[in-house]
């Protein structure tokens, strides 16, 4: 079977390589040349508005999956009038507004932090006075990484968040006390079987995901599920989707959801009977769900501008080094390291050591 992909970045290049033992064949468009997935796949260099290159791809697949959120929505269409494309058009078109993103949770009861719509300064203005300081303002699209976004903590910062993001439609987020990030990996096959990973518990700095550890039976694991699966259910869901979640003093608040693949279940490589991108490449083309449990302890760094050597990360007990084929450069994620450990213990030790060697300071504490 050919599945095709849109975007060509690492994403796509481990949901390959997860193909390759089912005896799936990915094709991936991607305007880039050099594209780090084409080492596992077949490359259609194109662009992503190209008829012809989207025919190409219709032509060489079965089914079409992508990568990223930011396809724009008339080559989804396009491809869905031929070929069957999983997860849904609508669950892209969603979760690529954050605004419309934040008005699905509410109406699924999933809890978020207070917003507003800001299409002006004056908006703007108004949504402070009413959500309160400090406050997130973020462009409604193509925001990721810390991008995108600007912190308000006083009056005074109105006007420079404002003409700092272009003056382009914002949504204003009211600001969440949290102790914990976590993400829910979940995925629904085409007959509407659904599987979830344990809980991730993820630490952030500037914005950009740092590590990941899988959790051992987290008490919110359940509540988590749950969220997951109203999404899921809501949007005839087809493939993997992960939900980005603050831990607060009133429950789980959402952050934002993802319709791919996601950087903080990339320890399920090793850490899991079966990984997010064999169990995505499972769900689109309609073969059976995999095991989703945990396979000892494990944990996730990622390599952000530059990585550290392979023969230091592979000294490392219990490790795996990931490279992304990516040349260095500053906030680029060009590869990760995973430890699976059979105690919590040397799963932490071997943390301490990779953090040590990841090339992003100052690192955060531990918690034992």
């Amino acid at each position: 079977m050919k599945v095709g992909i849109l975007g060509g970045g690492q994403l796509a290049r481990m949901l390959a390589l997860a193909g390759h033992p089912l005896g799936i064949e990915c094709v991936v468009l991607d305007p880039s040349p050099d594209a780090c997935a084409q080492v596992a796949t077949s490359h259609i260099i194109g662009s992503y508005e190209d008829n012809a290159s989207l025919e190409r791809l219709v032509r060489s697949t079965q089914v079409v999956t992508y990568e990223f959120e930011n396809v724009p929505s008339q080559s989804v269409r396009f491809l869905e009038e031929q070929i069957p494309v999983y997860p849904p058009a609508e669950a892209l078109a969603l979760s690529r507004d954050r605004l419309t993103e934040k008005g699905l949770f509410r109406d699924l009861g999933i809890p978020t932090v207070p917003f507003a719509a800001v299409d002006s300064r004056e908006a703007l203005v108004e949504a402070v006075e009413s959500l309160g300081l400090p406050a997130l303002v973020k462009t409604r699209c193509l925001g990721y990484d810390g991008k995108g976004q600007v912190l308000i903590r006083s009056r005074k910062d109105i006007s420079r968040a404002w003409e700092s993001l272009g003056g382009v439609p914002c949504i204003l987020e009211g600001f969440a006390e949290f102790s914990r990030e976590v993400s829910i990996v979940a995925v629904r096959s085409r007959s509407g079987e659904i599987a979830c990973y344990p809980l991730s518990e993820n630490t952030h700095q500037g914005g950009i995901l740092h590590y990941s550890c899988s959790c051992e039976a987290d008490p919110l694991q359940q509540e988590a599920e749950a969220m997951a699966g109203l999404l899921l259910e809501r949007l005839c869901y087809v493939g993997t989707l992960a939900l980005e979640l603050f831990v607060t003093p009133q429950g789980l608040v959402a952050n934002e959801m993802a319709p791919r693949v996601h950087n903080t279940g990339h320890w399920t490589i090793e850490g899991a009977g079966v990984s997010q991108f064999e169990n995505h490449l499972r769900a689109v083309a309609g073969f059976p769900l995999g095991d989703t449990s945990r396979r000892g302890h494990s944990a996730m760094v990622n390599f952000i501008g530059a990585a550290p050597a392979q023969e230091a990360v592979l000294k490392i007990p219990h490790s795996h080094y990931h490279s992304y084929g990516k040349s260095p450069r500053p906030g680029r994620k060009i590869g990760h390291g995973t430890i699976c450990a059979p105690s919590k213990e040397e799963m932490l030790r071997g943390l301490e050591h990779l953090l040590a060697l990841a090339p992003l300071a100052p690192l955060a504490p531990l918690v034992r």
